[in-house]
């Protein structure tokens, strides 16, 4: 898997393709995240991924893990992102929070499309957006939000031992998680990057708005 246009193309078609699903229920909260494809760079410093022997053109997507001092969600990995403001739409959202969160200033020609809805035990229906970062782009953490910012490349989402599914006391559908590295993702963030990887990277039509979150993840 390289970084050049035709991956774009590639990823960009099959967003065409796919119909995303939104929900339309009531939800009290609206917020849209950032799936955005950049070149690995230096790697991603998670633990058991290796880093490249210097600079790599590979393509990666940014993950970040979130301040300890955030009143929610504190400490978990996620996709830049937050909620949607008044008059906004969820790709509006979704590159406004990637400028506040890692500094990187696109505009809306880096839009590639949308994966489905996936609503959150802690009331939010969160629209995840893909987005083309070009080729060489700085990522700066906000520390009032992030604490860190990892690029994971792509052929880490195709490992074979994932997704991993734990069922859930209680409920009729399973926990979610993605490896990375030696870390393991949960749902919400996991679902997006499941979800990517199948219409995005294998061409399928997948749904993950059935999957569960860990108990931590629902406050």
């Amino acid at each position: 898997m390289h970084w050049n246009s035709e991956l774009r193309s590639l990823v960009a078609a099959r967003l065409q393709a796919f119909e995303p699903q939104a929900y339309a229920g009531a939800v009290p909260r609206r917020a849209a995240v950032a799936l955005t494809l950049l070149p690995e760079g230096l790697g991603a410093d998670i633990e058991g991924l290796e880093p490249p022997v210097g600079w790599s053109d590979r393509p990666a997507l940014v993950l970040t893990r979130r301040s300890a001092a955030l009143r929610n969600h504190a400490g978990q990995w996620a996709l830049p992102g937050g909620r949607i403001d008044a008059g906004e739409s969820p790709e509006q959202a979704a590159l406004r929070e990637l400028h506040e969160e890692v500094g990187l200033g696109l505009g809306p020609d880096a839009v590639l499309g949308r994966l489905d809805d996936f609503v959150t035990r802690s009331g939010f229906a969160i629209t995840p957006v893909v987005v083309w970062a070009g080729e060489g782009p700085v990522l700066t953490a906000n520390p009032l939000e992030v604490e860190s910012i990892h690029r994971v490349r792509l052929q880490e989402l195709l490992r074979e031992d994932g997704p991993m599914l734990e069922p859930l006391e209680g409920s009729a559908h399973p926990v979610l998680r993605m490896p990375v590295g030696e870390r393991r993702v949960a749902a919400p963030t996991a679902a997006f990057l499941y979800q990517f990887r199948e219409v995005c990277l294998r061409g399928r039509e997948v749904r993950v708005a059935h999957y569960e979150q860990p108990p931590f993840a629902w406050r």
